[in-house]
């Protein structure tokens, strides 16, 4: 029976899965403003890139906050709720 979730575990499980989906939107954002200020003209190409590089590092860095901090509301909420109806039976078969 699971009768309660740690909420720093769960809170650093789900800042990995944050940096993960960071990394991914930071490529989205990277590409996107570099291909804008690549177009705005010759003297715009260096600031296009470095904004994307920017936003590529802001994305990272938002996705592990926004987990982790996502995450350990997560996991207070749940162990408020499996406080209250009495936890999560679950039937573990072993393997031999």
């Amino acid at each position: 029976m699971i009768k309660k979730f740690g909420v720093l575990s769960v809170a650093k499980f789900c800042a990995v899965f944050g940096l993960i989906w960071g990394f991914l939107m930071g490529l989205m954002v990277a590409i996107g403003i570099g291909g804008i200020g690549s177009m705005m003209g010759s003297g715009s190409a260096g600031l296009g890139i470095g904004a994307g590089i920017v936003g590529f590092v802001v994305m990272i860095i938002i996705g592990a906050i926004g987990g982790f901090i996502s995450g350990a509301i997560g996991a207070v909420i749940y162990n408020v709720i499996l406080g209250l109806i009495g936890g999560i039976e679950i039937d573990l078969e072993m393997k031999a």
